[in-house]
């Protein structure tokens, strides 16, 4: 069984990588895998009870990161629909390249550890077609928006699905990954900044033609700055919710989602169904992206099943029996997230290693939200951020891997090197 079981995750696994190839999408793969590995699991283990209450279990789990997830997206669509972005993106004016990349480096980088990394990638793409007319120029922004979006997601419990799904579980705390995780993010982001800003030293900013956005015409400042505080101030809020109630985060955020859903209504109730019909949450709730959702689903289901038959635990013993070092595997983990999608490398991790033998905000779990949030960078394909990049700007994927794919690399290991020499100094 055992055997039969690895088979059909490897060959799930493959189809999900090789998603833009095979042009199969990768939430139909997770749900094929994940149906076809408890079907496997309940016909050969005989205790039907047992495969009913681990499943059930599983299901809870998952359910957990979904609400969650699905509560953020709704929030951010909701922002995005009341134009609350153009507040910060309107704040941002500089003729110099190179101080304009900074900016918008640093600017993708804290608004990615509130936001998703691919919302955060969207939002800061589409303001540089606002502000770049040079379609080169561009790609190289992109490239570093990427890097900086993914490098800001891995420092906070709610940047990042995978430091999301950390969190959630326990191997993490908030305060904790914040303080441990954000100088080597940091070096992560500033590293390849330092060599893309001198590349575009003393070049000028070439603005596109202006158009007047009619977009904006539909909310007024007061709407734009009222749904952006409150949907960042949600957002925020989750851990201190979580850290007082001790309730889970998808609670949390269901409830700063009605919360935000009520003040949406009050706001808009004077106004004609036709106009408000596209600043409602119904209309957030139908755009949020549901592949994605249905995605986590048929992943973390699938992973469940090899946790539950101790397939993840005897190949966690292999690797420490073979490498050894913690530090080289996660390296390497993050490495591969540059090929795979980390969401089932890091659901695979938590079912390899016991929170018994490696507690909370320990080494491994650090380390492996730093890893595995920024190893995606190194190639476009290897995060969700570097997808949406491709596709707004036509971004090749081997001039990514010429041009943007060495400065990530850089920024990874001294991000490694960082966390590395500041656990040593204060553990």
């Amino acid at each position: 069984m055992l055997a039969i079981l690895v088979v059909i995750f490897v060959i799930a696994y493959a189809a999900i990588a090789l998603e833009h190839p095979i042009k199969i999408n990768k939430s139909a793969s997770a749900l094929m895998g994940a149906g076809l590995l408890w079907t496997v699991y309940a016909l050969f283990s005989g205790d039907h009870e047992l495969v009913g209450r681990q499943l059930n279990e599983s299901l809870a789990s998952t359910a957990q990161i979904v609400f969650f997830l699905m509560g953020a997206m709704t929030i951010v669509e909701v922002v995005d629909a009341h134009n609350g972005f153009y507040v910060i993106t309107s704040r941002i004016k500089t003729t110099k390249l190179s101080s304009l990349m900074w900016l918008v480096g640093f600017v993708t980088f804290f608004l990615s550890s509130v936001l998703d990394n691919l919302t955060t990638t969207i939002v800061m793409i589409s303001l540089m077609k606002k502000l770049l007319d040079n379609h080169d120029d561009r790609l190289f922004f992109a490239g570093m928006i990427v890097v900086a979006a993914n490098a800001g997601g891995a420092w906070t419990p709610i940047g990042d699905v995978t430091t999301t799904m950390l969190w959630i579980g326990g191997q993490i705390t908030t305060l904790a990954i914040m303080k441990g995780v954000f100088i080597s993010s940091m070096i992560n982001l500033i590293v390849p900044l330092l060599v893309v800003s001198w590349m575009v030293k003393g070049r000028e900013v070439v603005s596109p033609p202006q158009a007047e956005d009619s977009g904006l015409l539909q909310t007024t400042p007061f709407e734009q700055n009222l749904m952006f505080c409150m949907g960042l101030g949600t957002l925020v809020a989750v851990p201190v919710f979580k850290g007082i109630t001790h309730l889970p985060p998808f609670l949390g955020i269901l409830f700063g989602l009605g919360i935000l859903w009520l003040v949406g209504e009050l706001i808009h109730r004077n106004k004609e169904e036709d106009e408000k019909e596209h600043l409602t949450l119904t209309h957030a709730l139908k755009k949020i992206d549901m592949s994605s959702i249905v995605f986590f689903i048929g992943i973390l289901l699938a992973v469940a099943t090899l946790e539950h038959t101790h397939i993840l635990g005897a190949l966690a013993k292999w690797l420490d029996q073979t490498v050894g070092r913690q530090d080289v595997i996660v390296t390497i983990i993050g490495l591969v997230s540059a090929i795979v999608d980390n969401v089932p490398l890091v659901a695979a991790s938590m079912g390899m290693y016991s929170m018994a033998q490696y507690p909370a905000d320990s080494f491994l779990w650090e380390f492996m939200a730093y890893c595995a949030g920024t190893g995606g960078s190194i190639l476009i394909i290897g995060s969700a951020a570097g997808v949406a990049a491709m596709g707004l700007e036509k971004i090749h994927f081997f001039w990514y891997a010429k041009k943007i794919a060495p400065l990530a690399l850089i920024g990874y290991f001294g991000g490694i090197a960082a966390y590395i020499v500041q656990y040593k100094l204060f553990h």
